[in-house]
């Protein structure tokens, strides 16, 4: 297998809703292979992002839906700095998004901080001094 991951689907419970945060709050490229009130991809770099109704990928894997406390998955979008984590959090709030830990120095060295999507699902935003992937990083 090689070392990358080509898609990360997340069920959704209303996908017009999902569609509307990843494109208009978080400024993500609706990609026109999505399939209005069906699916919907945003192409990032390296990999993509795909919303599929939860009921449905539940169907699709054959695992019930229960929907049960969290599912202990975090997605994480690294940044160039500190500031940068701020700034963008604060645009974050300003949109109305749920936070679910204000960024802080971690532990590890880093800063970091975590909102949730429409349907909970937790992302992490990041400066992470030791492992910073983007442009000119090489990876």
């Amino acid at each position: 297998m090689e070392p990358r991951i080509s898609m990360i689907t997340l069920g959704v419970s209303d996908l017009g809703r999902s569609v509307a945060f990843y494109r208009d709050i978080l400024g993500l490229p609706l990609s026109r292979q999505s399939v209005e009130g069906v699916v919907a991809f945003f192409e990032l770099r390296g990999t993509w992002l795909g919303l599929f109704p939860r009921e449905e990928l539940a169907r699709d894997a054959r695992v019930q839906n229960d929907g049960a406390g969290f599912d202990g998955v975090a997605l994480a979008h690294n940044l160039t700095s500190e500031e940068e984590v701020k700034q963008f959090f604060e645009v974050l709030k300003g949109k109305g998004v749920a936070i679910a830990k204000q960024p802080v120095k971690a532990d590890w060295g880093g800063y970091s901080g975590y909102f949730k999507d429409p349907d909970g699902h937790l992302w992490e935003v990041a400066y992470n001094p030791a492992f910073w992937i983007g442009p000119g990083s090489g990876t």
